[in-house]
């Protein structure tokens, strides 16, 4: 707020009277923020907001920038290069540090090879490899280049890695040959030759031996199936000078993929131009992250907060990464990384503090955690009792940044802010640049009362029409949606315009406090399951069953709350013949275990669980007579 006094002459009494000048006067904000923050563009833009509407928004024309630039640019600062980047803790290797110089000078190698290999704009290369350091390089060289970067993580089985990758015909697949999650070994090179064999637009595949380092892939250069593969090492061997291509504001950044009710997952193309300012806004305003802060938030390459938490790298911050599970050997252990490491932001979800409060963790008596003065916390809503044990048995002194975004918009729309007060069980603000409100079934919004959450302009006086508001991270498009429709209908046909009205899918409560409007989050208003805070499409389950002839309807729910551990029970209407859903039935009685795959000697059970993602398992198979139905011959299972 200072710096808008300096230079533009503007004053706000607080954070509200902010928020409201920042979403009434859009392109005065962005623009305001792009120069503050320090965006570096090749040429400038002809006009902030070309074209103001949903979808179809057109920020910053003319501008020309690249995302890994920004990354990798605060580490040519002064006294910087020798500095950590990242820090790298796995169940598998010992600790690793790479210095800023190391991580420009790898990736610049890589994306040396990665132009031999015939990558170029608009090219997609996509990874299968967990949260170590070469994903963070491999993804960096991606995007330099201009190629479109995507992810799944290597815990996710064929099926459901392919149902995305599909879509997006990459060109080059990063991949690892396994992985260790709570003690075990995964070898995943047969996941990983059936990608091979699925894929016909693959040309090559840069393979990482991380499970067993003298691991061999093929003894040539060439796969039988005539697809180049490259170790990691010979892919990063020869120094190379990190280029960026200047590239459009909006030309795509990466492809992620929402946890849909139906159908395919959706493949939502985020742009470079539209992240960096997100994520510089996010970091420097309202999380307050800094050079000198030691970043931590734990993630699968699958989340997007995988990708919030990389691009953290433009603050100059040393992110830490950790590749296992966090409750192996017990709960205790993200908390010692936070005392080894001297962590100042620790990003943990609601799903593992609840874990943590019923377990009977103590970790300000059990550990030296003085240096963390922020927490981050998202993937679900976050209970008021969460709020008091983190206050009475983390750090009595410490910023609590709950927050809620999506995946869909690359952003936080409810947000944390440092200069306000904060509320047990709500988040402190509207994120700046965001007009969320709360819709009841009408259209009307509501302070007070739980609605819709919606993305509009605020409120205009009465008689006044209602303009939209867009984002620069929303995404751009959906690939392969070439007329816009499914992308339309994803957001905007809940409450029809003009003007178009982004409906999040969320159950929001908006709180008037004295510092600004707080609000809180009531679960989902669609059919997505929020599993141990890893948000997954009822649609991932139903593509499974579906494939079993037996099973002629079922319906999946899920029972999660604090207090309880997750129980997603998946019933099913078996046909003729019985046999196959008596064996689904009798291998999977006893309940699962959290955060890990079901085993299964025989039956159908294996086949499901070889096709979903680790945690997303049911616990249990039920038979029931008929799917439940409402009126009009409704199921009551969304499709």
């Amino acid at each position: 707020m200072n710096w808008l006094r300096d230079e533009r002459g503007l004053a706000f009494d607080g954070y509200e009277a902010l928020w409201r000048w920042s979403v009434e006067q859009l392109e005065a904000f962005w623009a305001a923020f792009h120069d503050w923050a320090g965006v570096i563009a090749h040429t400038p833009c002809r006009q902030v907001l070309a074209e103001r509407k949903m979808p179809g928004a057109r920020w910053f024309e003319g501008e020309t920038l690249n995302y890994a630039e920004h990354l990798l640019a605060p580490g040519l600062r002064p006294g910087m290069a020798q500095r950590p980047a990242l820090v790298f803790e796995s169940e598998l290797t010992a600790r690793t540090e790479i210095s800023w110089a190391a991580l420009r000078a790898e990736a610049g190698a890589l994306t040396a090879t990665l132009r031999r290999l015939g990558v170029s704009r608009g090219d997609r290369c996509v990874s299968y490899m967990p949260n170590i350091p070469q994903t963070v390089t491999a993804m960096l060289a991606t995007t330099s280049v201009g190629a479109i970067w995507s992810s799944s993580s290597a815990d996710m089985g064929p099926v459901s890695v392919l149902d995305r990758f599909r879509q997006i015909e990459p060109k080059v697949l990063f991949a690892v040959d396994g992985y260790r999650y709570g003690g075990r070994d995964f070898d995943r090179r047969e996941v990983v030759r059936e990608l091979m064999r699925q894929l016909p637009s693959l040309r090559a595949v840069v393979f990482v031996p991380y499970l067993d380092a003298h691991s061999q892939w093929v003894d040539a250069g060439h796969d039988p199936s005539g697809i180049i593969v490259i170790d990691w090492a010979r892919a990063t061997a020869e120094p190379a000078d990190c280029e960026f291509t200047p590239l459009p504001f909006d030309h795509p950044l990466w492809i992620v993929y929402s946890s849909g009710t139906t159908g395919m997952p959706k493949p939502i193309v985020h742009g470079h131009g539209g992240f960096v300012l997100e994520t510089l806004k996010a970091n420097l305003l309202h999380l307050d992250v800094d050079a000198d802060d030691r970043y931590f938030w734990f993630s699968s390459t699958n989340w997007i907060m995988w990708n919030l938490w990389v691009s953290t790298l433009m603050t100059g911050a040393t992110l830490l990464q950790f590749d296992g599970n966090p409750g192996y050997p017990d709960l205790r252990t993200l908390w010692r990384l936070a005392e080894r490491e001297r962590l100042t932001f620790m990003g943990i979800s609601p799903a593992f503090i609840a874990m943590c409060m019923k377990s009977g963790i103590a970790p300000r008596r059990e550990f030296d955690l003085s240096a963390l003065r922020s927490i981050g916390c998202t993937g679900s809503p976050l209970t008021e009792e969460g709020y008091r044990w983190i206050y009475a048995e983390v750090h009595d002194d410490v910023m609590l940044a709950s927050i809620s975004g999506g995946t869909d918009p690359g952003a936080a729309f409810l947000t944390s802010c440092p200069i306000l007060p904060i509320y047990a069980g709500e988040m402190q603000c509207r994120g700046l640049g965001t007009a969320i409100h709360a819709y009841d079934d009408a259209g009307q919004p509501m302070i007070g009362q739980v609605g819709e959450l919606v993305c509009t302009q605020p409120l205009p006086p009465p008689g006044a029409p209602c303009c939209t508001q867009p984002l620069p991270s929303m995404p751009l498009y959906f690939w392969g949606d070439a007329d816009g429709r499914r992308y339309f209908e994803s957001y905007f046909d809940t409450f029809p315009g003009p003007p178009n009205v982004w409906r999040h899918g969320d159950w929001l409560k908006l709180i008037e406090r004295p510092e600004s409007v707080t609000s809180m989050i009531f679960g989902r208003s669609d059919s997505t399951i929020n599993r141990h805070g890893i948000r997954m499409g009822t649609a991932e389950l139903y593509r499974v069953v579906e494939e079993f002839d037996e099973v002629i309807d079922s319906l999946v729910i899920d029972l999660e709350y604090l207090g309880r551990e997750s129980f997603l029970a998946l019933f099913v209407v078996r046909g003729r013949p019985r046999r196959a859903v008596w064996h689904l039935m009798r291998h999977t009685r006893r309940p699962a275990k959290p955060g890990c795959r079901r085993r299964c000697a025989r039956g159908c059970w294996r086949r499901s669980a070889r096709s979903c993602r680790r945690g997303t398992c049911p616990t249990r198979y039920m038979r029931f007579p008929r799917c439940p139905a409402r009126c009009r011959a409704r199921s009551w299972r969304c499709r």
